[in-house]
C-alpha cells in the first residue's frame, strides 16, 4: 500500500517535534499536526515561561539580601506588563526555532487538529484525510480541575501566562510541584498568597524530609499554606471571588488557580477507531518500545503517563525513531531520572526517597542542614538541606536530595555519578570545592540514622 507519509506525528511538543525532525533527517517522509502553538506544554505553557516567572519573582528577595552586603536599594516596584511582554517575545522566538527546525528538516506541518480514523489514516480539522505507514501520538497532557460549585470560575497553570494583570490576592489549590511553584512565584512578585491542599503534606511522592523542609520555608517566606483543607465552592462577588472550604473558612481573593493534577490529552482523538487501549486515567498504554495495542501507532511523552518530564519525552521520541526507522529496537531508560522543582527554595532530586529505600533494603542516611554563607550577611534564616540515601551493605548511593539555591544545577551533576553506580566512598574520595554549598555532598562522614 502506498501511503502519503512514512510518519504522521500528532502533537507539536518536545517529544513529537524531536521524533518527527530526526525521522525526517534520516530520510523518512514526515508530517506533523499541531492545533495550538508549536513547542507544547514545556515551551508555551509550562517549564520555560514558569522558570522565567521564577526568576522574576526571586528578585524581591535578592534586593533585600543585597542590603546586607552594603548595597543601597532605592524605591522598588514591579510591572507585570513588562514581564509578560518580554516573556511573550521569548516564547515567540522559541516557537520560531521549533518551526524552523521542522521546515529545515523537510517536515510537512499542518497547523490544525488531527484525529485518528484508523491505524493508518488521520483526519484534519480542515477536512483533509491523509495516510501514513506509522502514526505517532504525542499530544501531551492538560490540567485537571475536579467538579465542584463554581469550577468554571477558576484558572489553571495554562492560564497563568495569559493574565493581563497581576492578581493581588491569590489562592492556589493543590499540593504538587506546580501548585508549590506558583505559590512561590506570586508570593515573590508581591501578591498575597494562600495555598490549600487536602492532604497532610505538600509534594506527595517526594522524600518526606524534603517535603517538610520546603513547606516550612515556604511559610517562612510568606505563603499562607493550609493542609487538610479542600474547597467546596467558589462564587463571584463584586470584589472578586469568595471561596468556601471544607473546614468552614471563607476566603475572598482575586484569583483561584487549581493545580490538582494533569490528565493525558486523549479525549476525542479517535484512538478507539484503531483499537488503541487506554488506561484508567485516559493514558495510552504502550509497551517498552512505545508501541500501542495497534501495531502501526506509537505514543510518547505525557500522553502515556509514564514519566511526565520534557527531557524524558525527547528521549522517548528518539528511542521511537531508533526502533521504527533505524531497525534498532530501543527502549527509553526511565531509571534514575533526575528532576528539579522550582519551588522557593528549589529542589533537586534523583533516585529513591528515604521512605522508598527503606521499603527495599537496609540503608544509611547522610543528611546535613545548614545556613548557607550568603544568608548570614543577608540576614536570612533560610537553611539548606542535603541528603544521601545509601545501601548499607553495598554502599551504593540510591538517592540524592537537595533543597536550596542552585539545587537543580547540582542534581544534574550528582545524577551522573549516581547513574554510574557511585558508592558513598566514591563521594568521600572526591575533594570538596570550597567554599561552596555543594561541598556538603562529599563531606558528610557519619550517617544520621
Amino acid at each position: 500500500m502506498n501511503f502519503d507519509f512514512d510518519l504522521f506525528v500528532i502533537g507539536g511538543g518536545s517529544g513529537g517535534v524531536r521524533a518527527g525532525r530526526v525521522a525526517s533527517q534520516g530520510g523518512a517522509k514526515v508530517a506533523l499536526a499541531e492545533e495550538y502553538r508549536m513547542g507544547g506544554t514545556c515551551v508555551i505553557r509550562g517549564c520555560v515561561p514558569k522558570k522565567l516567572m521564577v526568576y522574576a519573582s526571586s528578585y524581591s528577595e535578592i534586593m533585600t539580601a543585597a542590603e546586607g552586603f552594603g548595597w543601597t536599594i532605592g524605591e522598588r516596584s514591579f510591572d507585570w506588563a513588562t514581564l509578560i511582554a518580554k516573556q511573550d517575545a521569548e516564547l515567540d522566538r522559541l516557537e520560531g526555532l521549533y518551526r524552523s527546525g521542522l521546515s529545515g528538516s523537510k517536515v510537512k506541518v499542518f497547523d490544525t487538529r488531527a484525529t485518528i480514523v484508523d491505524g493508518h489514516t488521520v483526519a484534519l480539522a480542515t477536512g483533509e484525510t491523509l495516510t501514513a505507514k506509522t502514526i505517532l501520538v504525542a499530544t501531551g497532557g492538560q490540567p485537571f480541575v475536579p467538579e465542584f460549585k463554581g469550577a468554571e470560575l477558576v484558572k489553571t497553570s495554562a492560564d497563568m501566562f495569559l493574565l493581563k494583570s497581576q492578581p493581588k490576592r491569590v489562592l492556589i489549590v493543590g499540593g504538587g510541584y506546580i501548585a508549590c511553584e506558583f505559590a512561590g512565584i506570586f508570593n515573590g512578585l508581591g501578591s498575597d498568597v494562600k495555598q490549600f491542599y487536602r492532604g497532610a503534606q505538600v509534594l506527595r511522592g517526594f522524600d518526606d524530609e524534603v517535603r517538610g523542609h520546603v513547606a516550612e520555608e515556604m511559610k517562612n517566606k510568606g505563603v499562607d499554606l493550609h493542609v487538610g483543607t479542600n474547597v467546596t465552592s467558589v462564587e463571584k462577588t463584586e470584589d472578586g471571588l469568595r471561596v468556601r472550604c471544607s473546614n468552614g473558612s471563607v476566603s475572598d481573593v482575586d484569583m483561584v488557580m487549581y493545580a490538582t493534577g494533569r490528565v493525558p490529552n486523549t479525549a476525542n482523538l479517535g484512538l478507539e477507531n484503531a483499537g488503541v487501549e487506554l488506561g484508567r486515567n485516559g493514558e495510552i498504554m504502550v509497551d517498552q518500545y512505545s508501541k500501542t495495542t495497534c501495531d502501526s501507532i506509537y505514543a510518547v511523552g505525557d500522553v502515556t503517563d509514564r514519566l511526565a518530564l520534557t527531557p524524558v519525552a525527547i528521549r522517548e521520541g528518539m528511542a521511537f525513531v531508533e526502533t521504527v526507522f533505524n531497525n534498532n529496537p530501543t527502549s527509553p531508560d526511565h531509571e534514575l531520572v533526575a528532576t528539579a522543582v522550582f519551588t522557593q527554595p528549589e529542589i533537586g532530586t534523583v533516585g529513591l526517597s528515604e521512605e522508598d529505600a527503606r521499603d527495599q533494603t537496609d540503608i544509611d542516611v547522610y543528611c546535613a542542614t545548614f545556613r548557607p554563607m550568603a544568608n548570614i550577611l543577608a540576614g536570612s534564616d533560610e537553611r539548606m538541606l542535603m541528603k544521601l540515601i545509601v545501601d548499607k551493605a553495598f554502599r551504593k548511593v540510591l538517592g540524592c536530595h537537595i533543597v536550596g539555591p542552585a539545587a537543580g544545577e547540582m542534581i544534574q551533576l550528582a545524577a551522573v555519578a549516581i547513574k554510574m553506580g557511585a558508592t558513598k566512598e566514591d563521594f568521600d574520595r572526591t575533594v570538596a570545592v570550597h567554599p561552596t554549598v555543594a561541598e556538603e555532598l562529599v563531606t558528610m562522614k557519619e550517617p544520621v540514622r
